[in-house]
């Protein structure tokens, strides 16, 4: 009598699962495509490995198993220190602009907020110095009007961001002493951030300098600066009692 080879239905296998390769299908795929475990490296972590005594010209794969495993957690732990330390530096970069607007909004006469940018700012800042830049009204004298003003050309705060941006970060530069007046020879970095007083007000510029080299970068965020600008503004306004 004639035995029929059983069918997947017969043999307990899924129907819906569809064909799968015979194990000589997937040494075969496997021979014709060396690189198929290079581009799939996740498949390792589901293998299982030889033992490390197989005999017979079989390749011990448990070692580099282990290693990839290995290495996929020293990198998962770097990604991760990577990020508590980002987010140190930024609940500390927080904190720091919070303090500094907090001594912007306790200035109690216009001279004061001046007094307070030319000096607060550089200690809560963390930075060497601070100095709010205003352009000068057409044929006006430029240069230093008080400790921690600068009085600049008119048109100026768009040559140094450029129309329609804010903030200007710069690492290894060589300051300019129409912004930092004589402490301009300290900076090594920067952090130039637009000031808008509004209706019509001479446009102004916070000049932050450090000696750090890579104090400010281009690529850091920029949020807290805006926020602290927009702050300064606001205080300028209400002691100028500018309307909106």
């Amino acid at each position: 009598m004639v035995q029929t080879p059983p069918t997947r239905e017969s043999s307990g296998a899924d129907p819906a699962v569809g064909e799968r390769p015979s194990a000589a299908e997937v040494v075969a795929y496997l021979r014709s495509h060396p690189d198929f475990l290079a581009r799939r490296p996740e498949l390792f972590a589901e293998l299982l490995a030889p033992t490390r005594h197989v005999g017979g010209g079989i390749v011990d794969m448990q070692r580099y198993i282990i290693e990839r495993l290995q290495q996929q957690i020293a990198e998962a732990g770097t990604r991760e220190q990577g990020l508590v330390t980002a987010g140190r530096s930024n609940l500390s970069s927080q904190g720091r602009v919070h303090a500094a607007v907090l001594a912007l909004l306790e200035a109690r006469s216009f001279e004061e907020l001046i007094e307070r940018v030319a000096t607060d700012l550089a200690r809560l800042l963390d930075v060497d110095v601070a100095v709010l830049c205003i352009e000068a009204a057409s044929g006006a004298a430029t240069g230093a009007s008080a400790a921690g003003v600068q009085v600049i050309e008119p048109g100026e705060v768009d040559r140094r961001l450029g129309p329609g941006h804010d903030c200007l970060l710069n690492s290894e530069v060589e300051a300019d002493g129409k912004l930092f007046g004589g402490a301009a020879t300290l900076v090594r970095s920067q952090a130039l951030v637009r000031i808008s007083v509004r209706c019509g007000c001479p446009a102004g510029l916070l000049a932050l300098g450090s000696r750090a080299p890579r104090h400010f970068e281009a690529g850091q965020g920029t949020e807290l600066l805006r926020f602290l600008a927009d702050a300064l503004g606001g205080c300028i306004r209400g002691w100028l009692t500018v309307p909106r």
